[in-house]
């Protein structure tokens, strides 16, 4: 049959369903459809805390958002345009964030009276009227699914849990979405295993197939390409980013990698990537706990190696004794913390920036560290790349926070190429008469690095004050306090970029940004502009030292507002530092700043 087809710019689905009915899989899997097509993209994965919840309950469904467009886009979008309901748990769950008007897809097989009654609906959703304001289409996903697999040698409980790509076939055919790359996936993940490939094979072949011939759907959608700089691009996530930025400063400072690190949501994909690379000179190490991990990356940076772990909000508090001595030992490591909401267990699936305070003064004594913060998922490659910079050039521990919003999120990425990364080549102390392993270079004030069993070159380690220029151990009060501030002093004496300001008109309002807010605050900037607006943007990156020139920005503005996914952190350390006053706009929900609340926040300053 004939079939409109219908060019959109934009659009943002939503697939949602059981933690088990592989809701993360089929958006992955459209996302890089998406990827291959050239879309410009942005993703948001939501997964559950709980391990596995009862099916069909709301603590169990598991969602997957992505936005893809035919221009540069910044975030993951504020709400669906298309939602794809595997049960009603996954609709009751999501239709607060459905605008009217909307489409909404369910597997209405999933809507008996006993899933309708876990999640508190006492009638029929897709029956009682409530849905009239949307754009509904029942479609029994399991059935159809049963049906098309019949042939195969399967139960119907191995057969229906194919329905995801059955759902994933027929958003292809609804969005014009190549269908070879998830075919080849498919091989190569389900080889071993003939009936299962088949099953999935045939499945998303009849999803597709479906959308093509069934009068449910009248018309399809194409989104063109983005317009992109020449080069080669790959579909990238913040924790897969990180690792590969780990991977390339380790290599450009010709070091070996040393991972110590212990499983923690949502840092675990750093550990599960890094392991693969073998090849690379990768060693990783998954330890008992997070003291063990940190304690094997520093024994790896005393010998010579770039020792690096990883962690989110909890496990940094159990690794601060171990950091400050690294920090007593002017040794470089990197911590990676992507944080999550807090405190304690918190919301352990969810994204926050409630780390800062911890990450900055969160040990004992005084024990500064230097502390980046990356602002996209692939922003994390180039500032892991800068970790290595500052932690070998400088001897020190080096904080690379990140969270999950950008950890889970994806983008698309332009490879660089391999000459276009920075020389960070690491000279080690050679054998010498008289050796002193606290002697400064005059300009960094990084102490030697000197490799374990190289003759002449014997020093004390521990986690007593060093005697300057000897290392040996001192008690003298001038000795401590010239050390506590030699120490300070390079920290505050690394070299970082300047602060950039987006500023084309002359604003007399400043959004200052930090970490993952930078999307969604460039979407807002863009919308406000779009309506005469004058706004201009600033985002940090370099939070311990600051840039040098931050105070000269902020004096420039009346107003600068501030938004944190915490209750005001770096809004604190700002006041503090520059005695500026800031406008803060916080929140605490687990979730990223929507486009539309950041602009309703800029205007009523506008308004005053």
């Amino acid at each position: 049959m004939s079939k409109t087809i219908v060019s959109m710019d934009q659009v943002t689905i939503r697939f949602a369903g059981d933690s088990g009915d592989g809701m993360q899989l089929t958006g992955d899997r459209f996302t890089s459809d998406t990827a291959i097509l050239g879309n410009d993209l942005a993703t948001l994965p939501n997964y559950p805390a709980e391990i596995r919840a009862p099916t069909g309950t709301l603590p169990g469904v598991s969602s997957f958002q992505l936005h893809f467009a035919d221009h540069h886009i910044q975030t993951a979008g504020d709400a669906p345009d298309v939602l794809v309901a595997m049960n009603p748990a996954a609709l009751k769950a999501n239709m607060r964030d459905m605008p009217r008007g909307s489409t909404i897809i369910v597997n209405k097989d999933e809507f008996s009276a006993r899933n309708l009654t876990k999640v508190g609906y006492e009638t029929n959703p897709l029956e009682d009227g409530s849905l009239e304001s949307y754009k509904v289409h029942g479609i029994p996903l399991t059935s159809m699914t049963v049906g098309a697999l019949a042939h195969l040698p399967l139960s119907r409980k191995e057969a229906e849990r194919a329905k995801n790509m059955f759902a994933l076939g027929m958003l292809s055919w609804m969005y014009h979405r190549p269908t070879k790359a998830t075919e080849k996936f498919l091989t190569a993940k389900f080889s071993k295993v003939p009936d299962i490939l088949e099953a999935n094979l045939v499945a998303y072949r009849a999803g597709w197939n479906y959308g093509e011939t069934t009068e449910e759907f009248s018309v399809s959608y194409e989104i063109a390409p983005a317009p992109q700089a020449k080069g080669k691009y790959r579909n990238m996530s913040g924790n897969l980013a990180l690792a590969y930025g780990l991977i390339a400063g380790a290599q450009c400072a010709k070091l070996p990698l040393f991972l110590g690190s212990y499983p923690i949501t949502p840092a675990s994909d750093i550990l599960h990537e890094l392991s693969k690379q073998k090849k690379f000179g990768v060693i990783t190490f998954q330890a008992e706990d997070e003291i063990a991990a940190v304690g094997a990356a520093i024994g790896a940076s005393y010998g010579g190696a770039m020792g690096i772990t990883s962690t989110s909000g909890p496990g940094v508090a159990l690794k601060s004794e171990a950091i400050g001595l690294a920090v007593m030992l002017e040794l470089p490591l990197i911590i990676v913390d992507v944080q999550r909401g807090g405190p304690s267990t918190g919301l352990p699936t969810k994204t926050e920036q409630s780390d800062l305070l911890q990450v900055m003064f969160g040990r004992n004594g005084e024990s500064p560290v230097p502390v980046l913060a990356a602002s996209t998922p692939t922003d994390c490659f180039d500032m892991a790349v800068e970790a290595v910079r500052i932690a070998t050039a400088y001897r020190t521990p080096v904080f690379l926070l990140s969270d999950g919003y950008i950890a889970n999120g994806s983008q698309p990425w332009r490879i660089p190429e391999v000459d276009s990364l920075p020389d960070l080549h690491v000279d080690f102390a050679k054998t010498q008469e008289n050796f002193q392993p606290y002697a400064r270079d005059p300009k960094t004030l990084a102490r030697p690095w000197a490799v374990p069993g190289t003759p002449g070159l014997e020093h004390r380690i521990g986690g007593i004050e060093k005697a300057n220029l000897t290392g040996d151990i001192s008690y003298e009060p001038a000795n401590h306090d010239f050390m506590v501030r030699t120490r300070a002093a390079k920290v505050a004496g690394i070299e970082v970029p300047d602060l950039v300001v987006d500023d084309p008109d002359g604003a007399e309002v400043l959004i200052l940004g930090w970490g993952s807010t930078y999307g969604p605050v460039r979407a807002a900037i863009d919308v406000l502009r779009e309506s005469g607006a004058k706004v201009a943007q600033a985002h940090i990156k370099y939070i311990n030292p600051f840039p040098k020139n931050l105070g000269e920005v902020l004096s420039k503005y009346p107003k600068v507002i501030l938004p944190e996914m915490n209750l005001g952190q770096m809004a604190m350390l700002i006041r503090s530092e520059f005695l500026k006053d800031i406008i803060s706009f916080n929140q605490v929900r687990g979730l990223p700043f929507s486009t539309t609340e950041l602009v309703e926040a800029t205007l009523e300053v506008l308004n005053g």
